[in-house]
């Protein structure tokens, strides 16, 4: 089989090289030709576990392309896949579907023979709908279908989900179209892998409601902290007690800082909004996308009263700045209240974190003089007044706590990921701040 994927972004080229990897013949399409330079020459825009190898390894097998051009590819292609980002648009938290609508307009301007259209981007219901007619706005004779498939990847674990999904959600009521999508995903059956056909605006829903679920269990653990920390109790302990329960489950009960990333923040507030235009609100998504905006912006009054208000000329250290591990995104990650918030009141900062470091630099790069970047974290520690941990890297959770007491100014710890034990650090002499456990 061939196909053409639309957008290298972080969907596009994780898609493109695992579906390479299932021995399809896999074009990826983008206009920024410097980023096709890069990846034809093996260079990855992104950080992924697995991923440079994969399409390194699939390069040189000849299964996987990059080009900058779409028609030479289209009339060979037995699926095409849009690909490209759907970010929120500014002013009303709608998904900003300009990039999509675009590559219609040019598939329908390059298309002559029959082939399957796939919104893989995350996209409002209604979105497949509005594709098919553009396209057949455009060229009226066209044999095409429109499908939604949408994604599952999390950000440092994306090939392993797409290899071995939990499952495959494909919208479609064509016949043609069930039947080619079908084979290519016919590697997945030998897992049997769960594959769900159902019509298009269902498929596109399920994601939007997958990650709203996901959302609001995060939200809700990362609620009860405060609560523990009033009348004494301890919140990982509830939150094993609730993951024991086989109904609840005990994936996303981790509390934190607050949700970040490309999906989560993006897709609540777009649910809400479309929720909105149809007259059905959703208040329950709602209050998830407000509260997780509150407590990002209230972990920094944490430090403020381990601090007991006198912030200002301190030097603190943080360690991680993505939103989560093993990936260098910083979309809507909680360190980027949290920074803004500390260094407007006059804080000097240190700050590491393994891979998210070039990113950060962009958001912030010269605009405070008050952050120092470091390449490793027992440096950023240095003559800090306190070390803030706030993503969850490996190399964190096993630190030499001797050797922070000697860099530190004062043994004071604050740890937004609950990673350590705190009668273990009341025994090293650490003044160890953490959620829902003090």
């Amino acid at each position: 089989m061939k196909i053409t994927i639309i957008g290298t972004g972080y969907v596009g080229l994780v898609s493109g090289a695992c579906f390479a990897e299932f021995g399809v013949d896999v074009v990826c399409i983008d206009k920024d030709i410097d980023k096709i330079n890069n990846l034809k020459n093996g260079k990855i825009p992104i950080f992924e576990p697995g991923l440079e190898d994969l399409v390194k390894k699939n390069s040189l097998a000849k299964r996987l392309h990059f080009d900058i051009e779409l028609k030479k590819y289209l009339n060979k292609s037995d699926a095409i896949f849009i690909a490209v980002g759907t970010p929120s648009r500014r002013g009303d938290g709608h998904a900003d579907l300009s990039y999509v609508y675009e590559v219609a307009r040019e598939i329908a301007e390059n298309l002559n023979n029959y082939s399957v259209i796939v919104n893989k981007s995350t996209v409002p219901v209604g979105t497949g709908k509005k594709v098919k007619e553009i396209i057949k706005k455009k060229n009226s004779e066209l044999d095409f279908d429109v499908a939604s498939n949408p994604e599952f990847l999390r950000e440092g674990s994306a090939i392993d989900d797409f290899m071995r999904p939990d499952r495959v959600v494909i919208g479609s009521e064509s016949e043609k179209a069930k039947k080619i999508l079908k084979e290519l995903y016919r590697p997945l059956y030998l897992l049997e892998t769960p594959i769900l056909f159902t019509k298009r605006e269902t498929a596109e829903l399920i994601k939007y409601a997958s990650n709203a679920f996901l959302a609001t269990k995060i939200t809700f653990i990362n609620e009860i902290p405060d609560l523990c920390e009033k009348v004494g109790a301890n919140v990982n302990d509830i939150s094993i007690g609730m993951g024991l329960d086989g109904r609840i489950g005990k994936k996303f009960l981790h509390p934190g800082p607050g949700y970040g990333g490309s999906c989560f923040p993006k897709d609540t507030l777009a649910l809400v909004k479309t929720a909105k235009d149809y007259q059905s609100p959703l208040g329950l998504v709602e209050h998830v996308v407000r509260s997780n905006n509150v407590r990002k912006k209230n972990i920094y009054k944490k430090i403020e009263t381990a601090f007991k208000n006198k912030l200002s000329g301190k030097t603190i250290t943080i360690l991680g700045l993505t939103f989560k591990p093993n990936t260098d995104d910083m979309r809507e990650s909680p360190s980027i209240d949290l920074i803004n918030a500390l260094t407007s009141r006059k804080v000097n900062l240190n700050v590491f974190d393994p891979e998210g470091m070039d990113e950060a630099k962009k958001i912030f790069g010269k605009k405070f003089l008050n952050i120092f970047w470091h390449n490793e974290p027992y440096k950023a520690m240095r003559g800090s007044d306190a070390l803030v941990i706030l993503t969850e890297w490996n190399q964190f959770r096993a630190l030499n706590f001797k050797k922070v007491k000697k860099l530190l100014n004062n043994p004071f710890v604050i740890d937004f990921r609950n990673i350590y034990n705190p009668k273990d650090m009341i025994k090293l002499g650490i003044k160890y701040f953490s959620l829902g456990r003090n």
